[in-house]
């Protein structure tokens, strides 16, 4: 690397040009307070333009003196002929040196590193210098994200979105992604529960011939999210029963005509009615457990009980 060390005046340095920029980091009170008390111990990465200094390392450190009020700092200047894609790997490994890099971090550098390494095996050897993921299939994955949604990218970044339920929202429409994010963040739920909710909500949207973003948008769960009255699990269990219903109305209307007569047949314990799945099939299934002859008799008491009781007639009939 060839550099000068000097003195530059922090309004030559321009902070908005973000070309070099790999952290997500934002909060600078920690550094605000390490600089105060230490001074600037690692000197941030400059590289002349037209006019001024453009930041190849060091965002947060500048960021973090304009706030002391300092009026300028002591910077590492690059020769003003120094390749974009040297700039790169130095801002890259400012970086990675200092933590290991998050998802959307990795994305912005592997992103910078594919506008001038179009080779696999040339991309492949530097990204596995610079200790990133250099597997194929993803590195294609981590690439995408840096380009979807800044509230999509948060989720990653809070852990509440995983990098494959952020590709799926990628693919959606912006509105759409960022309803999904805004819902996800919301209900703090599992990967399972929100590939769950996505699938209903989409086959909603085919159904009813409506947007995703409409169906997100519902008066009805959106007063469900809303209801201070309701914790986080309540919230969950009335939206995907409500998303159920919806997109089940048949299947949801039989469980609840089941349900009704199950409870006048008055099984009590050790027997167990099931229905067909989905309610699609004509076969019952009627399960007993006893733990002796004594109540294996009372099942069979409750058996014969049973058969007689003409809700279990309407059951099988399937009749309202």
């Amino acid at each position: 690397m060839r550099f000068k060390q000097k003195i530059i005046k922090l309004p030559l340095i321009d902070s908005k040009d973000e070309s070099f920029r790999i952290t997500t980091q934002k909060n600078i009170d920690h550094l605000m307070d390490s600089i105060d008390n230490m001074g600037l111990l690692n000197l941030p990465l400059l590289i002349e333009k037209s006019s001024g200094y453009k930041i190849v390392c060091g965002f947060r450190r500048i960021e973090a003196c304009r706030q002391l009020e300092w009026s300028d700092i002591e910077a590492r200047i690059l020769d003003s002929d120094t390749k974009r894609l040297e700039c790169i790997k130095y801002a890259i490994t400012d970086n990675s040196l200092q933590r290991p890099l998050n998802l959307i971090e990795q994305s912005r550098s592997i992103n910078m590193l594919c506008n001038f390494l179009k080779d696999f095996n040339s991309l492949d050897k530097e990204l596995s210098d610079m200790g990133l993921p250099d597997n194929q299939s993803i590195i294609k994955k981590i690439n995408e994200l840096c380009h979807l949604p800044g509230s999509v990218q948060n989720g990653i970044l809070s852990n509440t979105i995983s990098l494959t339920m952020a590709l799926e929202l990628g693919r959606l429409q912006q509105e759409a992604g960022e309803g999904f994010t805004k819902l996800f963040e919301t209900l703090k739920l599992s990967l399972n529960k929100q590939r769950e909710i996505l699938t209903l909500v989409k086959e909603i949207s085919l159904r009813e011939d409506i947007s995703i973003l409409k169906v997100i948008e519902n008066n009805i769960l959106q007063k469900i999210l809303t209801n201070e009255d309701l914790d986080r699990n309540q919230k969950i269990r009335k939206i995907r029963t409500y998303l159920k219903q919806r997109r089940f109305p048949v299947i949801t209307a039989a469980e609840k005509e089941f349900e009704k007569h199950l409870k006048k047949l008055k099984l009590g314990n050790g027997i167990k009615l099931i229905p067909p799945d989905n309610f699609e099939g004509s076969t019952y299934f009627l399960k007993f457990s006893f733990r002796n002859l004594i109540e294996l008799k009372d099942r069979k008491t409750s058996f014969d009980a049973l058969i007689k009781n003409p809700s279990l007639r309407k059951i099988l009939d399937r009749l309202t």
